[in-house]
């Protein structure tokens, strides 16, 4: 997304104001956390992301059988998490 050239003041806390513009081509809400970075002569403000991106994965296949190699169980259990049912 191009983003025209922004202007922000700098206080006397040395705050600024980010452009709504730059925040929203940022994905940039509320306490959120930015990285200022050196990047060819200058500055990149980029968003810093703490969050763990395989996080929503954790215990995903839990209700698996765990016992012998049972395909038809196993398969069964995907479909079931999957909301399929014995027709698809």
């Amino acid at each position: 997304m191009a983003v025209a050239i922004q202007r922000a003041k700098v206080t006397s806390k040395g705050q600024i104001t980010i452009p709504v513009e730059i925040r929203r081509a940022l994905g940039v809400k509320a306490g959120d956390k930015l990285r200022f970075e050196p990047h060819r002569g200058g500055i990149r403000l980029v968003r810093d992301i703490d969050e763990n991106v395989f996080e929503k994965w954790r215990g995903i296949g839990t209700e698996l059988p765990v016992s012998g190699d049972d395909f038809e169980a196993v398969n069964k259990s995907f479909r079931k998490m999957r909301g399929h049912d014995d027709l698809d």
